[in-house]
């Protein structure tokens, strides 16, 4: 079961457990659990490994209200396995999905925090993440937003980091992290010649939520306050949507391919920031977010 410690002693979105933002991003006393712990659905792939299992497997989904607006909502706890997904978590995630096609709401948030796949049950993972991705693109292709909020001290990778790009707008905090490889990941596979795990400077100005906004990967950047996610979402809500077409895919694709041409030779993130224009890139990651965001802005860069 999610641990329920520290939910109401902080509004730090990094610090918080999976219901402890939801706690703080929902109208109070809207959310209505589903397929809670008290159903026990968990994994059978770690009971056969003799690995510890949790009630809710790792995730938590469900209805609620936004600012009045009906929401779902999905919110992946880290303190379980790092957020890792499995068959069952794959699986609430996925039906919640389904499920908003259905109910048609006014937005899915997807409070999204995982290292990846679960290496103990690595094959039902990958299926579940493809899952996943297909009923997302199904329910923003019948008009729904998916707006994901990144902020976790686990940050967003994997097939989870996947997921994150095929939302509709991502909102990350400074701590936040979103890539594919993990920094562990590259490290073990390329070697730390490569990229260093243990650089924590080099980690958060490669993958974290400064850097991720420069490159227009995420729309919004916010402080690490839960008041700040919820109005960040609010504002969100109001955005209109990118739309699912094949200009918007071929945009995408030409935006890729300017970035490799235009940054593929830059060896670290504070190349990127400089040919970005922006002066002092060596002071972007000691600035405040109010700072960073107007010198990012004078740059022109506003996210994506």
């Amino acid at each position: 079961m999610s641990d329920l410690s520290g939910v109401h002693r902080s509004h730090s979105y990094y610090e918080a457990s999976a219901r402890g933002r939801l706690t703080h991003l929902l109208d109070a006393g809207s959310f209505r659990e589903l397929l809670g712990p008290t159903e026990r659905l968990t994994s059978p792939h770690l009971e056969l490994l003799g690995q510890p299992c949790a009630f809710d497997d790792g995730i938590v989904i469900g209805r609620g209200r936004l600012d009045g607006r009906p929401v779902l909502v999905a919110s992946q706890e880290g303190g379980f396995m790092g957020g890792a997904v499995g068959e069952v978590h794959g699986a609430k995630l996925t039906g919640l999905l389904e499920l908003a096609v259905h109910e048609h709401p006014a937005a899915i948030l997807l409070l999204l925090e995982s290292g990846g796949v679960r290496l103990h049950e690595a094959n039902a993972g990958l299926i579940a993440i493809s899952e996943i991705i297909r009923a997302l693109l199904a329910a923003r292709a019948a008009g729904i937003p998916v707006i994901g909020l990144i902020g976790g001290i686990y940050g967003c990778f994997g097939g989870m980091g996947i997921v994150a790009r095929c939302c509709d707008r991502l909102i990350i905090n400074e701590e936040g992290r979103l890539g594919l490889s993990g920094p562990d990941v590259i490290e073990t596979t390329m070697g730390v010649e490569e990229f260093d795990a243990s650089d924590r400077a080099l980690v958060w100005r490669t993958v974290g939520g400064k850097h991720r906004f420069l490159l227009g990967e995420v729309q919004q950047l916010v402080a690490d306050d839960l008041a700040a996610f919820r109005t960040a979402v609010v504002e969100a809500l109001g955005q209109p949507l990118q739309g699912l077409t094949l200009e918007s895919l071929e945009r995408e694709h030409q935006g890729l391919a300017d970035r490799l041409a235009n940054y593929g030779d830059c060896l670290d993130a504070t190349e990127i920031w400089a040919a970005l224009g922006l002066e002092n890139p060596l002071q972007v990651p000691l600035l405040d977010i109010p700072t960073f965001l107007q010198v990012a802005s004078q740059a022109g860069r506003e996210g994506a």
